[in-house]
């Protein structure tokens, strides 16, 4: 999936494009697009070998502004202000209340001009 993003130039480390094989060190800012938001994370520190994810976050620092996550958080209930996660298709009488809804905006319209 990384890979993938580093081919089509969505990842870069210190304002640089980032193939998959670049090396990263300390200090560096890696930039990168997930959830529609752009994520910005600094490398504290290389671990001598691998670990674990729960122990991934001591070595980077996240450093993505809270106002990305609030506008995440907008789009999403943005997506749910008319039918939860879940419900499936809307009805026929979902369908038709949707038309009925748009037909009165339609309406108030013509009686104001």
């Amino acid at each position: 999936m990384v890979t993938e993003a580093c081919k089509k130039n969505h990842v870069t480390v210190n304002g640089h494009v980032a193939k998959p094989s670049k090396e990263v060190f300390p200090t560096d800012k890696i930039t990168f697009r997930k959830d529609q938001i752009t994520q910005i994370i600094t490398v504290l520190d290389i671990p001598d070998n691998r670990v674990g994810a729960k122990l991934v976050d001591m070595y980077r620092k996240n450093e993505t502004p809270a106002e990305a996550y609030q506008h995440l958080e907008l789009l999403k209930l943005s997506k749910e202000h008319y039918r939860k996660n879940g419900t499936g298709r809307p009805t026929k009488k979902d369908r038709r209340d949707i038309d009925e809804f748009g037909n009165e905006i339609h309406s108030d319209e013509d009686e104001v001009e």
